[in-house]
């Protein structure tokens, strides 16, 4: 990161909470809304219709959140949550005037930093990967022309995160037919 580069640290503060995926935010997800990105995220862990209804009517992504961790989490989740989360921030910033309020953080880097210890999508204590602050960066490069959202490398990725999956279900399903692998 160049020095003299702006740095969003959190989304807590009032003129950055709308980054937060816990911020109210009309999304879909396999043809059905959710009021936040947290929401339609964790109802995205489940294949399940009626465990992932329990999320369409919550407003608080806190408590989406936490109803998220009880839910049994569909084979291939690790491979997959990504891309969800990359398609429901695309959703999220394509309207206004959310649009205008990403592309206001101009050239900004976007750090997920929190309290809370997550240092896969954010950062805790100076350390984490902050994926959800690149991924936030990266929508905020598309709206802007500077990225190809079909960038061939992403394609490339959920390719083989769609493979990959589709490889975990079949072995699944042969274990509960008892057919031999190939």
């Amino acid at each position: 990161m160049h020095r003299n580069m702006e740095k969003i640290e959190g989304f807590l503060k009032h003129e950055h909470t709308f980054l937060s995926n816990f911020a109210p935010s009309v999304v879909e997800l396999d043809g059905d809304r959710y009021h936040t990105v947290e929401a339609a995220y964790q109802a995205a862990k489940t294949e399940s219709r009626s465990e992932r209804r329990q999320f369409q009517g919550l407003i608080s992504g806190g408590l989406a959140k936490r109803r998220g961790r009880q839910l049994e989490v569909r084979l291939g989740w690790e491979f997959m949550k990504e891309g969800v989360m990359l398609s429901l921030l695309r959703q999220k910033f394509a309207v206004e005037p959310m649009r205008s309020k990403l592309l206001a953080t101009g050239d900004a880097y976007i750090e997920e930093t929190n309290w809370w210890g997550d240092t896969y999508w954010g950062v805790f204590r100076g350390a984490g990967q902050n994926r959800l602050g690149h991924l936030l960066m990266q929508v905020r490069a598309e709206l802007s022309g500077d990225v190809d959202p079909r960038d061939p490398l992403e394609a490339a990725h959920a390719a083989l995160a769609k493979h990959i999956c589709d490889e975990i279900d079949a072995q699944v399903l042969r274990e509960i037919t008892g057919e031999k692998d190939d």
